[in-house]
């Protein structure tokens, strides 16, 4: 059943697309699904814009099952099926290969690349020019301070840019939206969240948490501190297709 977005996050959404010019009259776009309140949020904006943008777009789902034990994103499938969306569902043993494979590298690295390469050769099977992803601002600003603490680099996730072989484009249609906003609507909205747990993300504090929580104890005191970061970032997050 689709529910309708608050108008702040189809606003803030809206504002992301039309800003970086995201999507396109005939657009067939492929949405990657984990089952988390911000891809599920991602799902019912699109929903709701493809019924109202004055452009026509086509919109499928896509989720990786990494076969772990500690995440079944399988009841997604009925949902999805009640919303009348085709529905790409690939089960690839990623926990398997990582054991076997990884050399050098953290598991959830590894774990990203297997599900983006996933996602790109669906996209490319079914002819999809366009991959969705659920990334907020708050995400953005994690991986802009690691970058900058970590990597000596100014840098985050852009909105909008094409893969490496120029043939997919890659949409954030959230990255003026704040992660509470997604928790909220998702709360409210009683979305089919579903919690992923894996042991090897969340055995020990990661960076991005450490992130998450410095950029939550500075908020505290200074409200307008997304809104300034968000500024120092739009160079940065610019369109690049």
């Amino acid at each position: 059943m689709h529910v309708t977005p608050p108008k702040s996050l189809q606003r803030l959404a809206g504002r992301a697309i039309a800003d970086y010019d995201m999507i396109r009259d005939g657009d067939r776009i492929l949405l990657g699904l984990s089952g988390g309140k911000d891809s599920l949020t991602l799902l019912h904006i699109l929903i709701r814009l493809q019924r109202h943008a004055p452009i026509s777009f086509q919109l499928s789902i896509i989720t990786i099952d990494p076969q772990s034990d500690s995440f079944d994103p399988s009841p997604l499938k009925p949902y999805i099926q009640s919303l009348g969306l085709d529905h790409y569902f690939v089960s690839e043993p990623i926990v398997d290969l990582a054991d076997k494979h990884m050399h050098g590298d953290s598991y959830c690295a590894w774990c990203a690349r297997m599900r983006r390469g996933l996602m790109y050769k669906t996209a490319r099977d079914n002819n999809y020019n366009v991959l969705a992803l659920a990334q907020h601002l708050d995400d953005l600003a994690e991986s802009f301070l690691m970058s900058a603490f970590h990597g000596g680099k100014l840098k985050t996730m852009k909105a909008h840019y094409t893969n490496d072989d120029g043939d997919i484009r890659i949409i954030r249609p959230l990255v003026y939206a704040r992660e509470r906003q997604m928790a909220e609507f998702a709360h409210q909205a009683d979305l089919p969240v579903i919690i992923e747990n894996c042991p090897a993300c969340f055995d020990k504090p990661t960076q991005r948490q450490h992130m998450k929580a410095l950029l939550a104890k500075e908020e505290k005191g200074n409200k307008t501190l997304f809104s300034s970061l968000l500024s120092t970032m739009r160079p940065i997050i610019e369109k690049d297709i």
